[in-house]
């Protein structure tokens, strides 16, 4: 960044402090991971300067040959990948792929789609009313059972009653492994789309950690920044199963996206898809999402011992819901007491939760990215160890039920629990655990 610290330094200090904390810190939110030196490089290169509107041989702006290549080269990869003959590369986040989905087959204020609540673990374009999935389109969401589990018999009879043009299974706090032959069953009995939005997973199904979807959807979505450990986008792909029922399905995706949602792509970011597609094509990739696996089953394990309350009773895949009532710490000072502890989580909504989305009961982690840099069972057991550590520190803590009263209790907390020596301590620990797995370089 040589150019970079001349030009604005104030923005440099920035990124170089954003580096320092990534460093530093265990990074265990499940949606977060580290990209490569490779996928980074790719990400700051001169394909940030052209326009591409359109797709490969048929854009609207000239100079594209060399662009042309880039987003085939993604494109191919991908469907080697998950073994699916369509791909649309272009979509710019998760939201936008799963939004071009729904106006590429249903009617606005007509069409309906069935997800998980949020409140549950499904995600806000599930769906959820206060999305534009939820706004622009009718939908019924589904639940989990008492034990955190998918209720398939449940969720049958709510989609035979409801009658969805589209089911969305896929899910952001689900620590379970989904059953997608059940869902392709129901969903082919009411005559609906099965929509497998495997943003979380997607790296666990190519590393065969984690069954895919692509013999029982209809469309396949992912992002590429979580589990794939690319850049910040999303593929959306059409299986032989989508094109049967539809043949001009891949056409109708194509262009929800462009004219429909977007204009130009970002051809830098299809080019650090591509990257990232390449890396996880490789037998140490597999590795990798083996050992996610791993962490995330002994993190559990550990943290059971400890007296944490898990949701589904530990985890199958990468991510774990812990629901904190029995510990009586609310989430949201949780998370906070633990980033001051240099553990990085998220506070999350647990089923069956009484508490508002910003002070929820849970919260949420995983192991993506400490997997990352190297981290195995071994280190698990110290995490567990200095997650416990945390909330024996913050267990008398008590959130005013006034709203008023809650912000000033929250801005005082805020402060004391920065200053808290225990919490510190730890953090000095965490770091020198986090130095001996450097971010790759």
């Amino acid at each position: 960044m040589k150019a970079l610290i001349k030009t604005d330094p104030q923005i440099y200090k920035l990124i170089k402090a954003e580096e320092k904390r990534q460093n530093e810190v265990l990074e265990m939110i499940p949606s977060e991971n580290y990209a490569s030196s490779s996928v980074l490089e790719a990400l700051g290169t001169v394909l940030n300067n052209k326009y591409s509107e359109g797709y490969p041989k048929k854009r609207y702006y000239q100079g594209n040959n060399v662009v042309d290549e880039v987003e085939i080269l993604a494109q191919e990869r991908a469907k080697k990948l998950f073994k699916v003959p369509f791909v649309n590369v272009q979509a710019l986040s998760g939201s936008v792929m799963n939004l071009a989905v729904y106006f590429a087959l249903l009617e606005p204020l007509k069409g309906k789609i069935m997800g998980l609540a949020l409140a549950f673990g499904g995600h806000l374009t599930h769906g959820q009313p206060q999305s534009s999935s939820g706004k622009f389109f009718k939908s019924t969401l589904y639940t989990l059972d008492k034990k955190g589990k998918l209720d398939f018999v449940a969720i049958e009879k709510q989609a035979i009653k409801e009658k969805p043009d589209i089911i969305v299974c896929g899910f952001t706090a689900y620590p379970g492994i989904i059953n997608f032959a059940k869902f392709g069953e129901i969903a082919d009995k009411v005559g609906a789309y099965l929509l497998a939005d495997i943003s979380h997973i997607a790296g666990l199904v190519v590393a065969g950690m984690h069954p895919s979807p692509v013999p029982y959807a209809h469309v396949v979505t992912t992002t590429t920044h979580k589990t794939l450990r690319g850049p910040r986008g999303a593929l959306i792909m059409v299986t032989d199963k989508g094109l049967k029922k539809d043949p001009d399905l891949g056409k109708k995706i194509d262009t929800a996206i462009i004219p429909g949602l977007q204009g130009g792509p970002h051809d830098n970011q299809t080019a650090a898809i591509a990257v990232a597609l390449k890396e996880a094509s490789t037998p140490a990739f597999k590795k990798y999402g083996q050992q996610i696996v791993k962490n995330s089953k002994k993190l559990g394990e550990e943290l059971f011992k400890y007296g944490f309350d898990l949701v589904g009773g530990g985890s199958e895949n990468h991510l774990l819901l812990i629901d904190l009532r029995n510990k009586k710490v609310n989430g949201a000072i949780a998370a906070l007491a633990l980033e001051v502890a240099g553990i990085v989580t998220n506070k999350n909504g647990v089923p069956n939760d009484t508490m508002p989305p910003f002070y929820p009961s849970g919260l949420r982690l995983g192991t993506p990215a400490i997997t990352t840099r190297g981290m195995k069972e071994k280190e698990m057991i110290k995490v567990a160890k200095w997650m416990s550590e945390v909330m024996d520190e913050v267990r008398g803590e008590r959130l005013p039920s006034d709203k008023e009263k809650r912000r000033e209790f929250w801005k005082a907390f805020k402060i004391k629990i920065a200053k808290n020596k225990k919490l510190l301590e730890i953090a000095k620990e965490v770091k020198e655990l986090c130095l001996k797995f450097p971010l790759t370089k």
